[in-house]
C-alpha cells in the first residue's frame, strides 16, 4: 500500500491564487495524497473557487473556521484531521513542482530521516520567475534552525507515523519555525534536504519580512512566548538571530541564470 501523504493549506481571501496553487497539487507525479484547505473566515470568493475542486476530486476537502483565528489555528485544523503518514505544508499562494513530493519521499526512505525540506525560487505577485534560488542547508540541526528559520516552510515535510502530530503553536505569526524546532527535537535527528529546488514561494508586497519592525517583534516572541525564554536570554538569541538572518542566511540566496 501506497504512503499517504497529508497537504495543509490554511486559506484567507486567497481567491487570487488558490486555483494555480491547487492544480500543482493536481500535477504531482505522486498521486496518493490528499490536500486539507482551511478557510478562516475569508470574506472574497475562496470557498466558491475551492468547491469546484473538492466537487471533483474525493481527495480534495475542504473545513472552516466560524471566526478568524490566524493560520496557525487553520493548519492545526487541519493537522487534527490528516490521515496521512507524512504531513507536508502549502500555503494558498506557493506552487509546488511536479516532482516534489515524489523526490521527498524517495529521498526520507533512502535517508532514514523524519524531518525533510528542499531549496525554492522566488516568483513575484504575477507568477513571474525573480531568478532566485533559495538554497537549503543540506543537514540542519536543532542549535542551527534555532539561530533563524531555515525551512521553508512550502517545502517542507514531515514523518507523522514516526514522530505523531506535530502542531502549531498559537502565535499569530511564525509559528512553523516552532513546528519545525519541535519536530527536529522529537526526532532527535537532524533534518536533511533536497539541493533541487522544489517549489515556488510568491512574494507579496505586504509580506512582512519586508518590515524591520515586524521581522524584530515576532521573532523575538518566537523566544519569548513560544520558547519559554526569560527576557534577557530572548534578548540575547534575538541579536543572534539579527546576525543569522543578515549576514549568513543571506548567503543562502543565488542569482539563478536568466538564459537570455
Amino acid at each position: 500500500m501506497k504512503t499517504l501523504v497529508s497537504i495543509i493549506t490554511p486559506l484567507y481571501n486567497s481567491e487570487a491564487y488558490i486555483s494555480d496553487t491547487i492544480t500543482s497539487v493536481l500535477n504531482q507525479t505522486y498521486s496518493h495524497w490528499e490536500l486539507l484547505l482551511v478557510d478562516d473566515a475569508s470574506t472574497d470568493s475562496t470557498c466558491a473557487v475551492v468547491n469546484a475542486f473538492v466537487n471533483k476530486h474525493p481527495n480534495i476537502f475542504l473545513l472552516k473556521n466560524e471566526v478568524n483565528s490566524g493560520a496557525g489555528h487553520s493548519r492545526n485544523r487541519g493537522i487534527q484531521m490528516a490521515k496521512g503518514d507524512f504531513i507536508a505544508f502549502l500555503d494558498a499562494d506557493d506552487l509546488w513542482k511536479p516532482e516534489k513530493l515524489q523526490k521527498q519521499l524517495q529521498f526520507i526512505e533512502t535517508h532514514n530521516t523524519d524531518v525533510c525540506f528542499s531549496s525554492y525560487e522566488l516568483i513575484d505577485e504575477q507568477s513571474n520567475p525573480m531568478h532566485v534560488k533559495v538554497e537549503a542547508l543540506p543537514v540542519l540541526s536543532y542549535s542551527k534552525l534555532l539561530k533563524s528559520n531555515y525551512i521553508g516552510n512550502l517545502t517542507g515535510m514531515y514523518n507523522a507515523k514516526s514522530l505523531g502530530k506535530v502542531y502549531m503553536p498559537l502565535l499569530r505569526k511564525r509559528q512553523d519555525w516552532l513546528l519545525w524546532l519541535n519536530a527536529i527535537q522529537r526526532s532527535g535527528k537532524p533534518a536533511m534536504s533536497i539541493n533541487d529546488s522544489l517549489a515556488y514561494y510568491r512574494v507579496r508586497k505586504a509580506s512582512i519580512s519586508s518590515n524591520k519592525w515586524r521581522l524584530v517583534k515576532y521573532n523575538y516572541w518566537v523566544y519569548k512566548k513560544g520558547l519559554g525564554y526569560s527576557i534577557p536570554a530572548s534578548i540575547l538569541k534575538m541579536i543572534v538571530f539579527l546576525y543569522e538572518h543578515f549576514f549568513v542566511k543571506s548567503k543562502q540566496n543565488k542569482v539563478l541564470a536568466t538564459g537570455g
